[in-house]
């Protein structure tokens, strides 16, 4: 059974190599070729294969996820979606997951820092937005990165830029950046019907397991509600200041200290009932966890408390690893026993006790 194990490891690892890594009879990739749309079938597959199991894998890392109008989660393009930014990357993996149709996400453009980096990334629809912090020479970037968006949108897709520009953890909507104004006008002036849709994220925690997450999704903007007369300058402010007027009541706003407030906010009413009967599932799945978890969350804490960025790199850690850690228990288990009923119970066992220990975790 080992050797059945690492034979199916390896043909995955083989496989995403593949996908990933550039032909070699191929010409290096370039500012003008790197950004595909239409990737090529393979690429394609690993996008739907990710955001299937980063789905699966919502269930276990949230508790509860509420929507104010979910129906626009069906909403077809072309349409820039508009978000406040509290919890890095996780922001973006949240609501891909929850659209219909395939999102591409602008991310800070320090990321990609090669050609291989690159078509990882842009496979998976994430295209780079450059501040003046990470190098001037980057900053014609983001007018291919622009101009891709807009050949998205005229292919009726959809974008989700987050229009604060930088991440931070806390309960409150800053100030818009103007990079959100120039894309939608830019479009509107080249004749794109963009629609902008405002929705505010909110976390119950961003260091708690289980959290839970409230979006609230807001009235749509299109072409005809800003004054787009006079220069550029005054119709990025019309913009900005409608944007920020629909932003704002669906971002919480909390004091880091009013812990009683956010409680109230995020509660989940649980039956004693369902607690009851959730109790030992949920115990036994923080114990066979723990192994996994607190190496993780040792690493994400060193690498990432300081930036913001924690919740979201022990999300990343845990994606990547759990299935490595249910295949290395459930092989120990089969050499060491023998019994295949008892290790199929155990690789059952081991994701239902943790959906259990998520349900009950405190937010």
């Amino acid at each position: 059974m080992l050797n059945e194990g690492f034979f199916c490891i390896k043909l995955v690892y083989n496989q995403l190599i593949k996908i990933i890594l550039p032909d070699k009879k191929r010409a290096p990739a370039t500012h003008v070729t790197r950004f595909r749309l239409y990737s090529p079938k393979n690429q394609l597959l690993l996008y739907s294969f990710l955001k299937f199991s980063v789905t699966l894998f919502r269930c276990f890392f949230f508790r509860s996820i509420r929507v104010d109008h979910p129906e626009f989660f069906q909403i077809k393009g072309p349409v820039l979606i508009a978000a406040n930014h509290p919890n890095s990357f996780l922001d973006a993996i949240l609501l891909d997951t929850l659209f219909q149709q395939p999102v591409w996400s602008l991310a800070r453009g320090d990321v990609f820092k090669n050609n291989f980096l690159t078509r990882v990334l842009t496979a998976m629809r994430i295209l780079p937005v450059y501040r003046v912090s990470e190098g001037v020479e980057n900053l014609s970037t983001n007018y291919e990165t622009f101009a891709t968006c807009k050949k998205i949108f005229r292919d009726n897709g959809l974008v989700l830029i987050f229009s604060e520009g930088l991440c931070i953890n806390e309960w409150h909507l800053r100030p818009l950046k103007k990079g959100t104004a120039r894309l939608v006008i830019s479009s509107w002036k080249e004749e794109i019907p963009l629609t902008i849709l405002p929705v505010g994220i909110n976390y119950s925690s961003f260091t708690r397991f289980g959290k839970n997450v409230i979006i609230n999704i807001g009235e749509p903007i299109s072409k005809n509600e800003v004054s787009l007369e006079g220069t550029e300058g005054q119709s990025i402010q019309s913009f900005n200041s409608i944007l920020n007027e629909r932003l704002q009541p669906l971002v919480l706003e909390i004091s880091p200290e009013d812990q009683q407030t956010r409680n109230r906010l995020f509660a989940q009413p649980s039956s004693k009932l369902r607690s009851f009967i959730l109790a030992i599932p949920s115990f036994t799945g923080w114990l066979l966890h723990q192994p996994l978890y607190l190496p993780l969350k040792k690493i994400a804490l060193r690498k990432a408390k300081s930036n913001g960025h924690y919740d979201s790199v022990l999300a990343a850690l845990l994606f990547v690893s759990y299935p490595l850690y249910l295949i290395t228990i459930t092989v120990l288990i089969q050499c060491l026993t023998g019994n295949s009923f008892l290790t199929i119970l155990v690789l059952l066992m081991l994701p239902l006790t943790a959906f259990a220990f998520t349900r009950t975790a405190k937010h």
